[in-house]
């Protein structure tokens, strides 16, 4: 809150300290130690500090302690304080923190809400992992939004950020679109069927499905299909990089479409053989063994995990043997302090092994790698399933959220307002996909409703552009009006703001950077969707309540639009960082 959360517990870290030093004590307390609580009720302040945690050290009852903390603080400008029960309430001076804030958030050299918490740090990102054998799906959409918000809010904490992400272009998987393309694709190209060309692959996928239920051998055919494509076959690898070339053309495809931007992307087939070698060499150091078969694995049952195959008795690679490859190009391409796995709760434990293998290897910087988990996405017709083309294909989705959108417009008659209808509604569309598929925490699984996504009204990604929108037609009338020489000029007076509206929307406005801090910290947009909210119903009430440009003086309306104007540009911030278009008109 314009740091005076922080400069009100380094004071409370200090009166503690001095009390200490008075009962005797060496110890010091750090303002981290601090608990700063926002009231139940506004007439109580609007920081509360508890003393709870202090009782044991000072050998006092929380009250006493909150009435010792009180009378060693001593005078203070910025706002008042006063020792009821166990807690330190603070009321902060409006007229200060308003004038405070609306400085720091207008002030365009230096832009609000950016704290350094990760300043100097370099995180490396890794999410969507897309196959080459399918398009991407509805949770794609969700691990792609996931990885590119965290990016985007942890280099607002000023971090240096390296997106990547890893094409999964080799494997038995692929082999299978593969062999039904061989047996029924007679040359048919995307063109030639007028598909996009992911799309293509994965009907080839689905086609698969079907053909090894009529075809036993199927599951071997595809097997050899993957040994000769190890091999170097050079028919099998050029159908596959055919194949792989169609897939990733549509994948960007989709990417650009939804905002999502990588740095580098690797490739399954270039990493796999360092992991290959890895095991190799630890299987030579005694850290793999070798069973009879020639398959090789490792015992993790001293580190509480079990065993596992890392090398197939054929020789060829799995999962977990291309992902040690990936990880180590990855440091050696780029030195990371900590490397983020966006990647469903369902590879937990895939990960653990990952992770322990690594450090078995002998790799200090395994210990800062980390599995950023999330739930499953459904729909409420239920589970879907790739192999058996009941997939939501991300395109498909947008295309259907954009139709609804367009109609909205239509029926509310805003197309002549809006201009290029198509265009506002693909935003429309994306704002909503992305705020419900952030809105919940990311350890969750949920449930994707795309009519309730699409709401104008309550928590969605839509109402929220509408907030901006609305804020942002009244600076145009503002401007219009002065350009015309029809108003008043007034002047910017922050001690104005001193309605409870206004000071629930000042004090919400100003946690804004504690938000993002906090977002990064935990990794979790989650927390950054529910702060636009909170901010969006606070600018609505305050709307409601205060007028604006029909304020009782040039002065209030002067004040007023410039703390509007501060909630548009951390409106605008905001929904950047969770991948929310803004608009201006809507």
């Amino acid at each position: 809150m314009v740091d005076l959360k922080a400069a009100w517990k380094t004071r409370i870290a200090g009166a503690l300290t001095t009390l200490l030093r008075e009962a005797g004590k060496e110890e010091t307390i750090d303002p981290s130690q601090v608990i700063a609580e926002i009231p139940p009720q506004p007439e109580l302040g609007d920081l509360g500090f508890p003393m709870f945690s202090f009782a044991k050290a000072l050998r006092k009852g929380p009250p006493q302690i909150a009435q010792a903390v009180a009378a060693a603080l001593g005078t203070v400008t910025e706002g008042s304080f006063v020792a009821e029960g166990p807690y330190v309430n603070v009321r902060f001076n409006r007229g200060a923190l308003a004038a405070a804030l609306l400085t720091q958030v207008l002030d365009e050299s230096v832009p609000f809400g950016r704290p350094e918490t990760l300043k100097g740090s370099r995180i490396m990102v890794e999410f969507s992992s897309p196959n080459t054998n399918k398009p991407l799906h509805l949770g794609h959409l969700r691990n792609d939004i996931l990885g590119e918000s965290i990016s985007r809010i942890i280099a607002a904490c000023g971090a240096d950020v390296r997106k990547v992400c890893i094409i999964n272009d080799r494997g038995v998987h692929i082999c299978k679109s593969m062999l039904a393309y061989q047996k029924y694709g007679a040359g048919k190209t995307p063109e030639s069927e007028g598909i996009k060309s992911d799309h293509f692959v994965g009907d080839w996928y689905v086609k698969f499905h079907h053909m090894s239920k009529e075809t036993p051998q199927a599951e071997e055919q595809a097997q050899e299909l993957l040994r000769k494509w190890e091999a170097s076959d050079p028919e099998t690898v050029a159908l596959w990089k055919q194949m792989n070339q169609w897939t990733v053309e549509g994948i960007k495809q989709t990417y650009e479409r939804t905002g999502i931007s990588f740095d580098h992307y690797y490739f399954e087939s270039q990493t796999y053989l360092k992991g290959k070698d890895e095991i190799l060499k630890g299987r030579e150091q005694g850290l793999f063994y070798q069973e009879a078969d020639g398959a090789v694995w490792v015992d993790l049952s001293a580190e509480k995990l079990d065993k596992k195959v890392l090398l197939r008795k054929d020789g060829t690679s799995l999962y977990i043997t291309q992902d040690i490859g990936t990880a180590i190009f990855r440091h050696h391409d780029w030195p990371f302090d900590r490397l983020v796995f966006v990647v469903g709760s369902e590879q937990q434990y895939h990960f653990k092994v990952l992770f322990t293998i690594l450090e078995k290897l002998g790799y200090p910087w395994a210990q800062a790698l980390y599995h950023l988990s999330y739930g499953m996405v459904n729909l409420p017709e239920g589970k879907m399933k790739s192999r058996e083309g009941t997939v939501v294909d991300a395109d498909d989705l947008l295309d259907s959220l954009k139709a609804m959108a367009l109609q909205a417009i239509r029926e509310k008659d805003r197309e002549a307002v809006v201009g290029d209808s198509a265009a506002t509604a693909e935003k429309i569309a994306l704002g909503a996909l992305h705020y419900y598929l952030l809105s919940v925490s990311p350890s969750k699984d949920m449930l994707f409703n795309p009519q309730e996504s699409l709401a104008f009204n309550g928590n969605t990604g839509p109402y929220l552009q509408y907030m901006g929108a609305r804020i942002s037609s009244m600076l145009r009338k503002d401007a219009m009006v002065r350009t015309e020489g029809e108003a008043v000029p007034g002047t910017v007076k922050p001690e104005l703001l001193s309605g409870d509206a206004e000071w629930e929307l000042i004090k919400t406005l100003g946690t804004y950077p504690e938000a993002v801090s906090e977002a990064a910290a935990r990794m979790d947009p989650s927390l950054l969707a529910t702060y636009l909210y909170e901010l969006s119903k606070a600018f609505s009430r305050f709307y409601h309540d205060c007028p604006i440009l029909n304020a009782e003086s040039p002065d209030l309306a002067a004040t007023r639009l410039a703390l509007s104007r501060g909630v548009l540009v951390v409106l605008r911030e905001a929904l950047y960082l969770i991948g929310i278009p803004f608009l201006e008109i809507m």
